[in-house]
């Protein structure tokens, strides 16, 4: 992929990836290519870890349990102080959008591989994200750009202006979690003291926000990639409304249907809001997009899972450029020099019943992965793999690149049959079908089709 940054002087020469399954592995894999030493941790679930064998050094910082290993911030910090390295990479979930742990990996004396903790802080509470917003002249879903008082009038009066059905969000949320749609207003106050508790239980802080829930928008995300010179491109655009319960399972690049002047004033009022907060790294703008108009909903201050997609179409290895990023080395790349060409899709393979989608633990015993031009696998599993029921179900990424999006479906279709995991359930039956669908075919969906079309599935 494409070099995109001027030569410097590197800040660190060895990368602690503070993070477990196939990110670990796409961490591990262009530090390597850059050059650089790699640190694997692990929980003691993780110990057989495929990674572990190609690090440079392999670190057990604690039991299964997340909270006691992988979001052990103190454990970590040990790790690099004990093995020499001079950054961390946070990949995604777990600490990587944690405010607290990215001051601290920088009061450490070490460099936290992504944006620092103030721009963290802004654009992780919703409310304080909406408003900056705002002020780079990003669209934003209607609503106000405030919390919502505990007075319960006001919050009635609130949710008249906006217009029902609205949606009450959690300020520090994520993850489809802390949010309640509201269709009339006698249920609005039990839906906001429901999701003010579960806020308050599940991030510790109780702000919420409210918002004009749209009825049939797409979810349409913008790639950006700082510097800390104040460079800043947007590396296109992605489709990931194919979601079940706020959990994407296919995404897409770029996203179909929409007309280059129609995204183009977006993707550059996405570059102008990083160059105000000062952002460093890469970064995904969110937004809905319904009737020709797209508004923002957050910003995702990390690598994404989905991030192959946009490294497929724009030809820019993004783990590497967020590294180069966190050296201090100056982007080489104008937004004229980023091209964006054909189509590719990726598929989320869990480990999961693709009926009643429970977590499916256990031992791998056989594998098949396809192979050809324009196909890419990401993961960490092999035949004996123990899939832990400790962790995220996610254990592959199939990604396919074609010159069209029809034939990047078809290279799909035929990953998918030439793909097989035994020894578990995994949700490769729904990825074969919904790949046969006509309406996913003809990109005539939004982000509550696969919710009715998994209906119909089972059903059949």
């Amino acid at each position: 992929m494409a070099e995109n940054f001027a030569s410097a002087d590197p800040l660190f020469d060895t990368v602690l990836i503070a993070n477990r399954g196939e990110i670990a592995v796409r961490i591990q894999r262009a530090c390597r290519e850059l050059g650089l030493k790699t640190v694997s941790i692990c929980s003691e679930a993780d110990r057989q870890a495929s990674y572990g064998e190609t690090a440079d050094h392999f670190v057990c910082i604690g039991p299964a349990n997340a909270r006691r290993s992988y979001l052990n911030q103190d454990a970590i910090l040990l790790a690099a102080r004990l093995t020499g390295a001079g950054a961390i990479h946070p990949g995604y979930g777990f600490l990587s959008e944690n405010t607290s742990f990215s001051a601290a990996v920088e009061d450490a004396g070490l460099t936290f591989i992504g944006p620092d903790a103030r721009s963290i802080a802004t654009m992780g509470d919703k409310i304080t994200a909406k408003k900056a917003m705002i002020a780079a002249g990003v669209p934003c879903v209607p609503g106000p750009d405030t919390a919502l008082p505990d007075d319960h009038a006001t919050v009635e009066q609130i949710a008249r202006d906006i217009g029902y059905p609205v949606i009450i969000k959690a300020a520090g949320g994520g993850g489809g979690r802390g949010m309640r749609v509201v269709q009339e207003p006698s249920a609005l106050i039990e839906a906001m003291t429901l999701t003010r508790e579960e806020a308050r239980q599940a991030f510790g802080n109780p702000a919420l926000y409210m918002e004009k829930f749209l009825q049939h928008p797409r979810h349409i995300e913008i790639q950006v990639l700082c510097d800390t010179h104040g460079n800043a491109v947007w590396l296109g655009h992605r489709d990931c409304s194919m979601q079940r319960r706020h959990q994407k399972v296919v995404e897409e690049a770029p996203a179909p249907g929409i007309a280059a002047d129609i995204i183009e004033p977006v993707g550059l009022a996405c570059v102008e809001a990083c160059q105000q907060i000062g952002y460093r790294g890469v970064g995904t703008f969110e937004f809905l997009y319904e009737d020709g108009k797209f508004y923002f909903i957050e910003m995702n201050t990390r690598l994404q899972v989905e991030h192959p997609v946009t490294e497929m179409t724009s030809g820019i290895d993004i783990v590497q450029a967020q590294i180069k990023a966190a050296q201090g080395i100056r982007l080489d790349l104008q937004q004229g020099d980023v091209i964006c060409d054909g189509h590719s899709f990726e598929c989320r393979i869990n480990a999961e019943d693709p009926d009643t989608f429970l977590p499916s633990a256990g031992a791998v015993t056989d594998i098949a992965w396809p192979q050809g031009e324009g196909v890419r696998l990401d993961t960490h599993i092999y035949p004996g793999y123990g899939v832990s029921p400790y962790y995220d179900s996610l254990i592959a990424k199939l990604i396919v690149h074609a010159p069209t999006r029809a034939e990047a479906i078809t290279k799909m279709r035929t990953a998918l049959a030439g793909t097989r995991v035994e020894g578990i359930s995994t949700n490769l039956p729904l990825l074969r079908a919904l790949f046969e669908d006509a309406a996913f075919a003809q990109g005539e969906t939004d982000i509550h089709y696969l919710e009715k079309w998994l209906k119909a599935w089972r059903a059949a």
